[in-house]
């Protein structure tokens, strides 16, 4: 557990200590607004693109190998990054960083799913949203430090320091051994099988909805807060441990009902919240005139009511997923992580070209509602007490 969500957290604070040197990046490298939100848009869909191919390497090598690749092309590129002065090589890196960050971040919910199942694999990837709690506000916070008092290149330092320490910390931990070789076809097949059976699919689709909305949020805050209410770099940064206490609160409430409540209702739950929260973000946005201290106020206590929906949602929702697969759980899991990095990269890519906020603000309350149908439609409330 602890190495996993050593290398959740890494993940994760690939992109919040980078976001609130988001405006300064794009003046740096001179280039406008939506070209450098797709520094993050590439990480997320680089971190989704190989992800199925990690989990069938973790299977076929055994998981350390792998994980050991992941992190050396992780650590690599977050130390080329601080280095890098093109726009075009800086958007290359980041594809690369988010290729071994996702391979890191689904070995390590492969390594979790390797010893828990049901409801209790729901409790335990809640502990690992205290890791991406972690990276959600410690790093936002850090990033907004280092942005103020250093400049943004020195958080890609430390990213390749955590990495380093990760991979220094698999060498203490016993892994599963490699099983027998898949072919590609066979690969695919099972895949294939996977993705037919609705019990994962649309839990897998509510959960990735919820993760792109997140990651839209997160696209789009820093020049929210920076550029339409004018807050200064480290207070922007001060706002990531309010999203934090957030999302450890629905992380909390996870740990604590999941075993009498079900993880479907709780992730029905989340959804719902989600939902209402998107619609309220488009009311806020479609009132004219309205001070900007009091919209500033409303739209942080939205972003934190959102931020604990997505973690009343998202472990819940890969529980319900890979739990419905006993026979294939890494490619399960692998599959579940695809799915949901590529719904978020496709969201983070749209809230590039949109500027407006009232626009991002309606693909926030869509992306909630598409969540809460899905959960409605096909998952049944889990019956307590069936967590392994």
């Amino acid at each position: 557990m602890a190495l996993s969500c050593l290398l959740v957290f890494m993940a994760q604070m690939a992109t919040t200590i980078y976001l609130p040197s988001l405006p300064v990046v794009a003046e740096d490298f001179g280039m406008p607004r939506s070209y450098a939100a797709l520094s993050i848009s590439v990480f997320v869909i680089g971190a989704a693109a190989p992800v199925v191919v990690w989990g069938v390497a973790a299977d076929r090598y055994g998981r350390r190998g792998p994980l050991l690749a992941s992190l050396a092309l992780f650590v690599l590129t977050s130390a080329l990054t601080a280095l890098i002065r093109s726009p075009e090589g800086l958007l290359v890196l980041r594809a690369l960083q988010g290729v071994g960050a996702g391979g890191s971040a689904i070995i390590a919910r492969i390594l979790v799913r390797d010893r828990w199942s049901g409801d209790e694999l729901a409790r335990r990837l809640s502990v690992l949203s205290i890791a991406f709690i972690t990276a959600m506000g410690g790093g936002q916070f850090l990033g907004g430090l280092i942005g103020r008092y250093a400049h943004w290149e020195t958080g890609f330092v430390v990213l390749a320091v955590i990495g380093g320490a990760a991979a220094a910390l698999t060498f203490t931990v016993p892994f599963e051994s490699s099983r027998a070789v898949q072919r590609p076809s066979e690969v695919l097949r099972t895949c294939l099988t996977i993705s037919r059976q609705r019990g994962f699919l649309l839990p897998a689709l509510a959960g990735g909805a919820g993760f792109a909305t997140i990651v839209l949020l997160q696209e789009v805050g820093p020049f929210v807060f920076q550029q339409h209410f004018g807050l200064a770099m480290d207070q922007y940064g001060s706002l990531g441990l309010l999203l934090g206490a957030a999302y450890f609160a629905g992380a909390l409430t996870v740990n604590r009902l999941v075993s009498t409540v079900g993880s479907g209702r709780l992730m029905t739950a989340g959804a719902i919240v989600m939902t209402a929260a998107g619609i309220a973000m488009i009311v806020l946005w479609s009132v004219p005139g309205l001070p900007d201290g009091g919209a500033l106020v409303v739209f942080v206590a939205l972003y934190c009511v959102t931020t604990f929906g997505q973690s009343v949602l998202f472990p819940n929702s890969m529980a319900t997923a890979v739990s419905s697969q006993h026979r294939h759980g890494a490619s399960a899991v692998s599959l579940c992580g695809f799915l949901q990095q590529s719904m978020a990269g496709v969201a983070a890519a749209t809230a590039a070209l949109l500027h407006a906020d009232l626009a991002w603000a309606t693909v926030v309350a869509a992306l909630g509602a598409a969540a809460w149908l899905m959960t409605r439609i096909t998952v049944p409330s889990a019956v307590p007490g069936k967590g392994k």
